[in-house]
């Protein structure tokens, strides 16, 4: 019914639309039918309309018309139509259209273009650019389909792009080019031809075709990142709209614009990116000087540090924030900040740090922050600082020079960084004896992997955290593209002890190992296509394997050094000059850069040993975290080993998560598609299996295992969770909860108040007639 102040306006139909506008209002028509179609014998009320239609339809073109088209009685999801090359199902349905945003709660466009293209017949790209670190999301996806002929004889795979803005790597078309069955066209010509358009069109003859269109290129931000939206079009849905889509790709590809691409084009490109990127007048990529001004993340946990202070009167309190947002120079602000209630002196600071790197970073970001660059001294090794008012002091010098003995009021302001060390006996001497004013505890990690969490040594636990995905979301890090590489090495039959495997039966595995060091090596060029244009670190098992693996990548051409804690610090500083200039490829280090050590410039990191503490994981990945002008993500390859059964991956993969409370197998089977804004993960299929095995093993846990869970749970939720909840992050049916006791029983074993929206886990259990069958 129109309104009272509403017309009619109408025209005729034009022949050709009929049948769409006809179709259209049937669709609402029925669809509204159904909805008011209520009851317990709802289900078979709007299958006898269905029939009537059916019928309908017989009547007019004849029986054979409509032969098959019965629906299912009860009704069932058509999910896959089996064909292709292989590969999972796409997240959205087949048959319906869809909105991506790359936001947490929808899977990233490169997750969904992979799983399309293992079931597709032919695949169409059109791109402004293509970039290798966004082609290499897809390459495995777009190999599998060139890996045949299409049925007709023609290309599998058909690419439109072009060398606008000199954004094209010219590496990626090249490994575009190498793909058999595949058809590629490039404008030249970007004055007269600036293609804007972006969409990719995965071709089915079933009928279930989807396009994906949007503003995506080819870059590892628009298949990642959640800046991009993007639309999928359901062929079966829409097929008006993909009839239009289609065409619409057919005619940029006979237009000569654009241009075959073959071998000998490839000068011919490399000279149009050039002439690109020098008329669009390339900065250079000037970093900016030293900012005095916090940014707004930090000044939220500041503001945090004076209300603990003001209104709850805590001395003591706790910043976790990822590695690489700047936890020192929250700390010299916030020391700035109290120094200034103070009636304006410079209150007696103690800085604690276990690695005289940090030390010296420190000590030149509070000069910075202070405008002083006399302010404080460092005590270190045998030097001798001139005063000791302002004292940046390692924990060894603490402890040898018998500071304990001083009064324990002798500073007013600590800070005690990468406080996860605070249960090594020299640091609780430390925190025993002093009592300041304020101490300031600094940390990326609170969980040790010895299960202790250093957050109760604070009332209310952090005062402030910013984990690793929320930090990568806030653009304070750089993306990265995790890369879990099936290792050679089977570790399942070596020793474990407290904290991991013995080092020396790990140096004994891979020094001098020829063959695994060979496989990292050809991982290297795979992934990254030029290892000499990289500038990354390795992390080693030992000195011994750090020198050989450094050895093994200069003899084959990609120039590398070994630096470890021994190393003096001017060859230390060298080798980072080094890396900075390409001069070397790689560090490989055992631990000297796991804590406090930056090259903003890293590009590449390579774990070649396995790493059970979740504090090191991270601090090692954070080493090529920091954001620089010349990286667009890091690069991660992971060496993925068989291992012991007391290993586990399950909170590693975890704190890369932005979903950390999912179900983690049901993420890993789904290859990772909640990940911080610009990040992807990509296991190899061994891998895959070696990590979900793992996994699973781990999720069989106990009362105690149980409680620690659910405890993280509650941390990260801010509350404690629904039953509901805890069940989808412990990955547990309900029977294997309840044996080991109630859902109250549980949640006060990880000392979380009971949720009353929730029934009681026996109650539950007896209600599913489970309960006879749990084993114990």
């Amino acid at each position: 019914m129109l309104g009272p102040r509403m017309s009619q306006m109408s025209a005729p139909v034009e022949d050709e639309d009929a049948p769409a506008a006809i179709a259209q209002y049937l669709e609402h028509l029925l669809l509204d039918t159904f909805r008011r179609t209520r009851g317990k014998d709802a289900a078979a009320r709007r299958l006898r309309v269905v029939q009537r239609v059916i019928d309908a339809i017989g009547d007019e073109l004849g029986a054979d018309e409509v032969k098959g088209l019965d629906l299912t009685d009860p009704l069932r999801r058509l999910l896959a139509v089996h064909g292709g090359v292989g590969g999972a199902r796409p997240d959205t349905d087949l048959g319906r259209s869809a909105l991506l945003t790359g936001g947490k709660r929808t899977p990233s466009l490169a997750s969904q273009l992979v799983k399309e293209f293992g079931h597709a017949d032919r695949v169409d790209i059109l791109c402004s650019f293509i970039k290798w670190s966004g082609l290499r999301l897809l390459l495995d996806g777009l190999r599998a389909l060139t890996s045949s002929v299409h049925p007709d004889g023609g290309p599998r795979l058909r690419v439109i792009t072009t060398s606008y803005m000199g954004a094209t790597d010219p590496r990626a078309i090249e490994a575009l080019r190498q793909l058999p069955n595949t058809e590629i066209k490039v404008s030249y010509d970007t004055k007269r031809t600036r293609l804007h358009a972006k969409a990719y069109l995965v071709q089915r003859a079933t009928g279930f075709g989807s396009a994906y269109v949007g503003s995506a290129n080819i870059s590892n931000a628009a298949m990642s990142e959640g800046l991009e939206w993007t639309n999928k079009i359901s062929q079966y849905e829409l097929p008006y709209l993909w009839k239009s889509v289609v065409g619409a790709f057919d005619t940029y590809w006979n237009d000569e614009a654009f241009e075959d691409y073959t071998e000998k084009s490839a000068y011919r490109l490399k000279t149009a990116i050039a002439r690109e990127r020098n008329a669009g007048g390339d900065s250079g990529g000037v970093v900016a000087g030293f900012e005095v001004t916090p940014y707004p993340f930090q000044e939220e946990v500041l503001e945090a540090l004076q209300a603990g202070r003001e209104i709850r009167g805590r001395v003591r309190q706790l910043v976790v924030a990822a590695t690489g947002t700047g936890k020192t120079v929250i700390a010299a602000f916030d020391y700035r900040r109290w120094a200034e209630q103070q009636a304006g002196t410079r209150p007696s600071l103690l800085f604690i740090a276990h690695r005289s790197e940090i030390l010296h970073q420190a000590l030149a970001t509070f000069r910075g922050v202070l405008r002083d660059q006399n302010f404080g001294d460092v005590m270190e090794g045998g030097a001798e600082p001139s005063q000791t008012d302002h004292l940046f002091c390692t924990i060894q010098s603490y402890k040898s020079r018998r500071l304990v003995s001083l009064p324990a009021d002798r500073y007013q302001y600590v800070v005690v960084d990468e406080f996860h060390h605070a249960e090594a006996a020299s640091y609780r001497g430390l925190l025993d004896h002093v009592k300041p004013n304020a101490l300031l505890a600094l940390t990326a990690t609170p969980e040790r992997g010895d299960g202790f969490d250093v957050s109760r040594y604070f009332e209310g636990g952090p005062a402030a955290e910013i984990r690793l995905p929320d930090a990568i979301d806030r653009k304070l890090l750089s993306p990265f593209q995790y890369f879990g590489l099936s290792d050679s090495e089977d570790l399942t039959g070596l020793a474990w002890q407290r904290g991991g495997y013995k080092v020396s039966d790990l140096d004994q595995i891979y020094t001098g190992n020829d063959a695994r060091a060979g496989l990292v090596l050809d991982k290297a060029k795979e992934i990254l296509l030029d290892p000499q244009l990289a500038r990354g670190l390795g992390f080693c098992v030992s000195v011994a394997h750090a020198e050989f693996m450094a050895g093994f990548f200069t003899k084959h051409g990609i120039p590398s050094v070994a630096l470890s804690a021994g190393t003096p610090r001017d060859e230390r500083q060298e080798a980072r000059g080094r890396l900075v200039r390409r001069e070397i490829n790689f560090i490989f280090t055992v631990d000297l850069f796991n804590e406090g050590v930056d090259i903003p410039v890293v590009d590449t990191v390579l774990l070649l040993r396995p790493t059970e503490s979740l504090t090191i994981y991270l601090q090692q990945l954070g080493r090529g975290l920091r954001l620089h002008a010349e990286k667009d993500c890091l690069t991660v390859l992971d060496f993925i080993a068989a291992h012991n059964s007391k290993f586990s991956f399950a909170n590693r993969f975890r704190a890369l998560s932005s979903r950390p409370e999912g179900n983690l197998e049901r993420e890993i089977k789904a290859g990772f598609p909640h990940m911080p804004a610009g990040c992807a993960i990509r296991l190899e299929r061994v891998a895959q299996e070696r990590v979900l095995a793992n996994v699973s093993r781990s999720l069989t846990v106990r009362k105690s295992e149980i409680a620690r869970e659910l405890k993280e749970l509650g941390s990260l939720a801010g509350q404690a969770p629904s039953l509901a909840e805890g069940l989808d992050y412990l990955g547990l049916e309900p029977w294997q909860l309840f044996k080991h006791g109630t859902w109250n029983e549980h949640l006060q074993r990880a000392g979380l108040a009971h949720r009353v929206d929730v029934p009681d886990g026996d109650q539950l259990a007896k209600g599913m007639g489970r309960i006879s069958h749990l084993d114990d």
